[in-house]
């Protein structure tokens, strides 16, 4: 099983109680699903867990692992992302995506010139926006991940195809809001 062959659906943040259970956070849409796909893996594969959720707490949700009995062993084990294997994974509609098949994904504005590489993608409470490392730019872009910005996202040929706003990357001057036109000029009286 390669890296490519997994998606990241969780990850262990914690011990819960005193009886080696553990506090699980999911990235599921349906966070629910995270006990629905059997035995799960670390990131490189090398290790397995058994998980059964318990119920759902602040912040996540209450687990046990197989051969998990004590507090220490449970917190041995934090900060573990899990895994499991893509083909588990629902077919997506057209047009959503999994973060992982974006990533790495080369980035063309609609003239056709390359503009870098997508490096990851974010959401910070108002929808959803592709990291980019741009070419020739010292910070990431970040552009918003809408069908007017990114209209194309061809996955079989690794590109998106996007029409960034103006000011999304350097050099690029952003656009100046448009002058009112509901005013009243004063006369000279």
């Amino acid at each position: 099983m390669t890296q490519e062959d997994r998606i990241c659906i969780g990850a262990i943040v914690g011990a819960f109680g005193i009886k080696g259970e553990l506090r699980i956070k999911s990235f599921c849409a349906d966070p629910d699903a995270i006990g629905d796909y059997g035995v799960l893996t670390n990131e490189d594969g090398t290790r397995s867990f058994d998980i059964k959720i318990i119920g759902p707490i602040k912040g996540g949700y209450n687990a046990r692992i197989a051969g998990i009995q004590y507090r220490d062993q449970a917190e041995d084990l934090k900060g573990i992302s899990l895994y499991t294997l893509r083909s588990n994974l629902p077919n997506l509609p057209d047009d959503e995506f999994y973060h992982s098949d974006l990533i790495g994904l080369a980035v063309i504005d609609t003239g056709g010139v390359t503009l870098g590489t997508i490096v990851g993608v974010d959401d910070h409470g108002a929808g959803d926006f592709l990291e980019i490392n741009a070419i020739g730019q010292k910070n990431s872009a970040l552009l918003p991940f809408t069908k007017l910005a990114v209209p194309t996202v061809d996955l079989a040929a690794g590109k998106v195809i996007i029409d960034p706003p103006k000011g999304v990357f350097a050099g690029d001057e952003p656009e100046e809001p448009p002058a009112p036109t509901n005013y009243v000029e004063l006369g000279d009286e």
